[in-house]
């Protein structure tokens, strides 16, 4: 493929097109429950084994919880300081200026910011599937068409498929790496051929919520790619290696340009007093973080080699989970876990015979490991061979 030529002023042009459709965008009430939300509003046994969200079992940092418990004298005052101090922290983290950083109400809101920025009818989006679902459903808000490509033999994104249905009415390219539900990569090689290959007026949104637990020397990082290529932003979370999903923070890193459009779409006061104070001592916390990498990869390797005696086909994983192909529909397997008061990942529509589970601490998984035999028995005979 031949490689785009980038321009600040072809990427503002598109930043005035989008921004009159946007004014006309529909409300956001119009988006419908995702179908497959209906099974998680069940009532939740009483002391689950929680292996369904792709959470850290081990929670936020100490210093974090300090921070948490110290807020409550500041929670009669806006905390614009700590706002700004938690975007100084993540520019200073990654050698950028505080205007090349956004924060959101976790990394879904900064995927909804980069929809509402960029998509309007007339403009596509082009994604994975299956991967994560957040900006495919503001899409649909927005009646912008999805463009999906399907994952390889190997269940990773076939960027270049995804390359070369990037037209000019693209207006968002998405790439979730590690993927969501698959655990895969795309490594640095096939990333850098992609953004040089997409055109320049499309925004190009990067997915790190799982960057700390890929260990792969192929993985890197899309932050690299920003200098020269100003369409394209990475978005990350609080969610999962600082073990603060609960707290909802996000945060987006890209150019001037696309940084202050998506800025626009955001809420005002979108963070909060108690969970800005968690971000700042969870981003001065690098031991927490590189004990729960090591221990979270610990235990995925563990599984995976369990898996393997019990000749179990599994999806090789970069994340805190793991999807396995159980070879049968799935949805019956999900309630059987359930009833063992053991809570798994959902169906995936496009790959029904899958089972997600998240990395627990060792005790979780081990437990989870058990259920799974006594739901589905490993064959002997292919287990021996």
């Amino acid at each position: 493929m031949t490689a785009a030529t980038h321009t600040r002023r072809d990427f503002s042009r598109v930043l005035s097109q989008t921004l009159a459709a946007a004014l006309a965008a529909p409300n956001l009430s119009s988006l419908a429950p995702h179908p497959l939300d209906a099974p998680q509003t069940k009532p939740m046994p009483a002391g689950p084994i929680r292996l369904n969200f792709n959470e850290n079992p081990y929670g936020a940092s100490a210093k974090a919880r300090a921070a948490l418990a110290d807020c409550a004298a500041l929670s009669n005052r806006y905390p614009d300081e700590a706002y700004r101090q938690v975007i100084a922290a993540l520019a200073q983290k990654f050698n950028v200026k505080p205007e090349n950083i956004i924060l959101g109400c976790g990394s879904t809101e900064i995927l909804r910011a980069a929809d509402d920025a960029f998509l309007d009818p007339t403009r596509n989006v082009v994604a994975a599937a299956p991967t994560f679902e957040a900006v495919l459903d503001y899409a649909r808000v927005l009646h912008s068409n999805a463009v999906l490509i399907p994952l390889t033999s190997d269940y990773r994104h076939d960027l270049p498929k995804m390359a070369a249905a990037c037209t000019s009415k693209t207006g968002v390219a998405y790439i979730c790496n590690p993927n969501n539900p698959t655990g895969t990569i795309v490594t640095r090689d096939e990333l850098a051929a992609f953004v040089q290959a997409v055109p320049p007026t499309t925004l190009i949104v990067v997915d790190e919520a799982y960057y700390h637990l890929a260990d792969d020397r192929r993985y890197s990082s899309a932050l690299e790619f920003i200098p020269a290529y100003p369409n394209v932003i990475v978005a990350r979370t609080f969610s999962k290696i600082y073990g603060m999903a609960g707290m909802r923070l996000g945060y987006a890193i890209g150019a001037k340009e696309p940084i202050a459009r998506l800025h626009a779409e955001l809420l005002q006061d979108n963070g909060n007093a108690a969970v800005l104070q968690a971000a700042l001592a969870s981003l001065a916390d690098n031991d927490h973080v590189a004990t729960c990498r090591a221990q979270l990869n610990a235990t995925r390797q563990w599984l995976c080699t369990e898996l393997t005696k019990d000749s179990r086909p599994f999806i090789p994983s970069q994340a805190n989970f793991v999807m396995l192909d159980l070879g049968a529909e799935v949805r019956p397997i999900i309630e059987q876990f359930r009833a063992r008061n053991v809570i798994v990942g959902r169906r995936f529509a496009s790959m029904p015979n899958f089972l997600r589970v998240t990395i627990g601490t060792q005790p979780e998984t081990e437990a989870f490991l058990a259920t799974l035999r006594e739901i589905a028995p490993a064959n002997p005979a292919r287990a021996a061979a």
